[in-house]
């Protein structure tokens, strides 16, 4: 029996009739190794049951109800749990339960008005968000002592522009200077604006990838490649596509596209400079992640400076509010 037989298995073996905890939940889309998929705009699921408690699930605790969904795809799980219970686990995903305590409640209003924008504009019935990068990262249950001080002492606050809830963007590691929203979304926010934030002490500040030419004509679907170009940067000075020369012609491709083709850790982030060395294209470059909105590692240095969350937050979406979701 394979293990996503077995984990079916016990799913439907354990399956109980429960109700939604009371008060504001949300709804997770569970993916991991074994649940990959992501159910079609428009595919008819078929409710399998509903299971209640602490179930382990590939190594993994989810609390609050679990409820499996049938589809043309497969077995979908969703993860429904109380908001904040949710938060905190966020916030144990995301960053170090060591980092400093005003970070922490920075990453708690950050994720908390994030979970609820989607919430609120999403239009699936089934779910409010996936556990992914898709959207933030949630790894079930993983509670810290210091990480639940930290979200209850920022309980129900969120970020809000002229009284509406922002889309809060943040990302890992800017390398000094985050990225204007329209040169990675394709939109512009009056609240996210490039803004300068050290972040030297992450592990990304300055990284190096050395990819050989086969892996690019491989992820491209082209063969030949005889060399590659910036071909124009963003108004950050990140590189914004590339020009493929290659047996067929020449390719321009998007840096975006490209990371998400190669995988987000196999090219963590846009900013970088391109040489060649042989049969190795050599990325030097700074930073991780798609750049928008907060820096996570700046935040940190922020708090160790002795900056409060609500500057910090401040720095990075000039013009907001924080407002708990009750008064709104």
């Amino acid at each position: 029996m394979t293990v996503r037989n077995s984990v079916i298995a016990l799913l439907l073996s354990l399956l109980l009739c429960a109700h939604a905890e009371a008060g504001s939940t949300i709804k997770v889309l569970i993916l991991d190794d074994v649940f990959q998929n992501i159910p079609a705009k428009n595919e008819k699921l078929e409710p399998m049951g509903r299971l209640k408690g602490d179930l382990l699930v590939n190594g993994t605790h989810y609390p609050g109800n679990i409820e499996i969904w049938k589809g043309t795809g497969g077995l979908f799980l969703i993860n429904e749990l109380p908001l904040e219970e949710y938060i905190k686990n966020v916030v144990s995903a995301e960053v170090g339960a060591d980092w400093d305590m005003e970070a922490l409640k920075v990453q708690a209003v950050i994720s908390r008005t994030y979970a609820m924008f989607q919430k609120q504009q999403n239009t699936n019935p089934n779910f409010d968000i996936t556990s992914s990068v898709l959207h933030q990262v949630y790894k079930g249950s993983n509670e810290n002592a210091r990480i639940s001080y930290a979200v209850m002492n920022t309980e129900r606050e969120v970020l809000t522009y002229n009284g509406k809830l922002i889309e809060a963007f943040y990302h890992s590691t800017s390398g000094g200077l985050t990225e204007a929203p329209e040169e990675v979304f394709g939109k512009s926010y009056p609240y996210l604006k490039p803004v300068a934030g050290s972040c030297e002490t992450s592990p990304y500040w300055i990284w190096e990838r050395r990819i050989p030419v086969e892996e690019i004509e491989k992820t491209l679907n082209i063969s030949g490649i005889s060399d590659i170009s910036v071909s124009s940067y963003t108004s950050t000075k990140r590189v914004k596509t590339l020009d493929v020369i290659h047996s067929g012609g020449t390719l321009t491709v998007k840096t975006t596209d490209l990371r998400k083709m190669l995988g987000w850790n196999r090219l963590p982030s846009t900013n970088f400079s391109l040489s060649r060395d042989n049969s190795t294209f050599v990325f030097d470059g700074k930073g991780y992640g798609h750049g928008v909105g907060l820096c996570q590692w700046s935040s940190l240095e922020m708090a160790r400076s002795g900056m409060n969350y609500r500057d910090i937050l401040a720095h990075f979406y000039p013009g907001t509010v924080i407002q708990t979701y009750a008064d709104r």
